[in-house]
């Protein structure tokens, strides 16, 4: 039976695109459609309102506690306590922090437009009790031994904010339990690294052994603007030297089946989202426990608890952290410490992907626009295969030239289609036809258009990023749905450019192929978009001048 290109070409194309769905599934803590097990149910918000200042337990211990973490929700939940918010605000982002507990609560990226209302800034740390949201940054002692020790629900005392050039300081202090806790802020202008430094003086009788504690706090629901079709992945991640970078998910967790590092003496841990991150960075070379734990009502935490060693009466020990919080620029993370880069997840398309973006950037350097470096970028690329898409359109050009002697082929050996097979092949021979020829531009394009797809996945730096008068935000699907409307009419002609089968079936099929991917194309980013639309264009102009090259004369 004849080898219809085409339809090769057209499989190619779908089977890349239900890998692409797949990827995109398991990307977002969805069952990857090849495993046999059914899908777990991402946790629903809940309807009352998220406790945020449980006690931990007094008898909390190492035993008795994952990760010699704070027992949240273990407690009576204390008596009221005034609070107050302290806000710093700086040129990349407005922090308010609660004087009970030292919490940061609210954290707002200014310049950075929320997703769903883009009147807004984007919020990373905020608690909205209505909508059962929560996401904070948490940090204390926990006691080696029964005890109460400043805690993320201790009253604190401020002191007045210091500033100095471009660093504003806020320090913290709080006394329980025979020990003094001071917290110190210190914020930069320009950076969205927070200094976190914590002094432990003994003011008692007896030494004491504390351990600090870092933790985050997140709600088990998807993000605000998070849909079926533009989904992200939301969850805690974590990093080691020792088992490199490891994704996790809520749903997991609160099976209590999530499996990840649980001692280091260096790496991170981190709540991640779409374009954004939260991580704590503890001093490196520091023996330290690595948790995970479900609080209760649909809120999870992720943190690291340090042993501080005995201190003394009268003596003082210091740690110093670093809390990231702020967008996942890939030479920001890479400079803020190791491995905090591959929060920017571009899935197995990584090695592809990183070049991808490498390559975009130089280009948007020059250019000062994403999508007319895309633009550059397609027409970089299709130089680059020139020989190669050359030879295939050259190949299917002379398949047209003798579509009528392989129509008479067909006619003659109907009724045989060994013998019909045999001498289409020899009239390949005879032509100098490669009869998957056709297919080279395709499988040529598809690990860059897949890699591409997770490039606009990954890089918040096309966030919001306008191209020309409807398009907006490079990394959100077309409004209009103008460029899925110009990548289906591009497809058809190209489809009549194309040899026509012979079964009329199969030319259905191949004439109703665009119009279903251009509906596909809708849901998916207009940078994405946008990139096989220009290269439709181009590939359809070279298909076209082979064609007429050799065409035969009338």
């Amino acid at each position: 039976m004849e080898i219809n290109k085409r339809t090769i070409l057209w499989i190619v194309f779908a089977v890349s695109l239900v890998v692409l769905w797949n990827d995109w599934m398991v990307a977002n803590g969805k069952q990857s459609m090849f495993s046999p097990q059914a899908p777990g149910k991402v946790a629903t918000a809940p309807a009352a309102q998220p406790k945020v200042n449980d006690m931990p337990a007094p008898a909390a211990t190492p035993a008795s506690v994952p990760g010699a973490a704070p027992a949240d929700g273990a407690a009576a939940a204390p008596a009221p306590i005034q609070t107050r918010i302290i806000t710093i605000t700086t040129d990349v982002y407005k922090a308010d922090i609660d004087t009970a507990g030292g919490v940061i609560r609210r954290l707002e990226l200014l310049k950075y437009r929320d997703k769903v209302d883009n009147t807004k800034n984007q919020l990373l740390f905020h608690t909205d009790a209505a909508k059962g949201r929560l996401y904070l940054a948490q940090t204390g002692l926990t006691p080696a031994a029964t005890g109460a020790l400043p805690n993320h629900n201790t009253p604190f005392v401020a002191k007045p904010l210091v500033t100095n050039g471009n660093q504003t300081q806020l320090v913290l202090e709080a006394e329980q339990g025979g020990v003094r806790l001071t917290k110190t802020f210190t914020f930069h202008q320009g950076d969205y690294v927070i200094g976190v430094r914590h002094d432990v003086t003994n003011i008692g009788a007896v030494p004491v052994a504390p351990s600090l504690y870092l933790q985050l706090q997140h709600d088990g629901s998807k993000p605000e603007g998070d849909t079926y079709f533009n989904s992200s992945y939301t969850g805690p991640t974590l990093y080691t030297s020792q088992d490199k970078y490891q994704k996790l998910t809520f749903d997991k967790i609160a099976k209590g089946s999530a499996e990840h590092t649980n001692k280091a003496t260096d790496g991170w841990v981190a709540i991640s989202q779409h374009f954004f991150v939260s991580a704590f960075i503890p001093t490196d070379k520091m023996q330290r426990d690595i948790y995970t734990k479900s609080l209760g009502n649909n809120l999870f935490a992720i943190g690291t608890v340090m042993p501080l060693g005995t201190v003394a009466p009268g003596a003082t020990v210091s740690n110093e952290a670093r809390l990231y919080s702020g967008p996942q620029e890939e030479k920001m993370l890479e400079k803020v410490t190791p491995g905090l880069e591959l929060v920017r997840d571009y899935g197995w398309a990584t090695i592809i992907a990183k070049p991808i973006f490498w390559t975009m950037d130089q280009l948007h350097q020059m250019i000062g626009n994403w999508g007319w470096t895309i633009v550059a970028f397609t027409i970089l690329i299709k130089l680059l295969f020139f020989p190669l898409s050359a030879a295939g359109y050259r190949s299917m050009a002379k398949m047209k030239t003798v579509t009528p002697k392989m129509q008479a082929i067909r006619e003659r050996y109907k009724a045989d289609p060994v013998k019909m097979q045999q001498a289409t092949m020899e009239l390949y021979k005879t032509e100098k036809i490669n009869p998957l020829g056709g297919c080279l531009p395709i499988l040529i394009q598809m690990p860059v258009f897949l890699a591409l797809y997770w490039t606009l996945q990954a890089a918040v730096e096309m966030r919001g990023a306008p191209w020309i008068l409807w398009i907006h935000d490079l990394t959100a699907p077309d409004p209009f749905y103008v460029l899925p409307i110009i990548y289906a009419i591009s497809m058809f002609v190209t489809t009549r450019l194309n040899p026509q089968p012979a079964d009329p079936m199969q030319a259905k099929m191949m004439m109703f192929m665009p119009l279903a991917f251009s509906v596909i194309f809708v849901f998916f980013p207009s940078g994405l978009v946008l990139y096989w639309v220009v290269n439709n264009l181009i590939s359809m102009a070279q298909q076209y001048v082979i064609t007429k090259k050799y065409a035969p004369a009338k």
